[in-house]
């Protein structure tokens, strides 16, 4: 029997790596402009020059679809590395550090570079 809504797959994907890439700008732009809300005063340099252009870049170029999957790769290692360095150090499990969205990101990014743009991509329309 066909999967429930396998003939969706595709777009749900396509929502997903948007969504996510959406999700992950901000994160950058916090670090770097401030907006929407203000980093801690006491946020180290690394984090701000280094995490900071790679979640406002790589999660622009995964929303929109373009180099997919080398953005991807790397947001996934940027995230295996803030959960270990930042989370990891406090208590093993995320629901103890507090590490949960950094263990999502990093696995939903490495799903997202072995899957490529997929539809709705700037990557998609450069094929054709």
């Amino acid at each position: 029997m066909k999967p429930f809504m396998s003939n969706f797959n595709s777009h749900c994907y396509a929502l997903m790596r948007i969504v996510a890439g959406f999700l992950f700008l901000w994160h950058g732009a916090q670090k770097l402009f401030g907006f929407p809300a203000a980093m801690p005063a006491d946020v180290p340099a690394l984090i701000t020059y280094i995490a900071g252009p790679i979640e406002l870049i790589g999660g622009i170029l995964i929303m929109i679809g373009l180099f997919t999957n080398w953005a991807a790769f790397l947001a996934s290692g940027l995230m295996a590395a803030a959960y270990w360095m930042g989370h990891g150090t406090k208590a093993l499990l995320p629901i103890q550090n507090h590490g949960e969205l950094a263990v999502l990101y990093c696995f939903i990014f490495l799903f997202i570079s072995t899957q490529g743009s997929g539809i709705w991509s700037v990557d998609a329309l450069r094929k054709r």
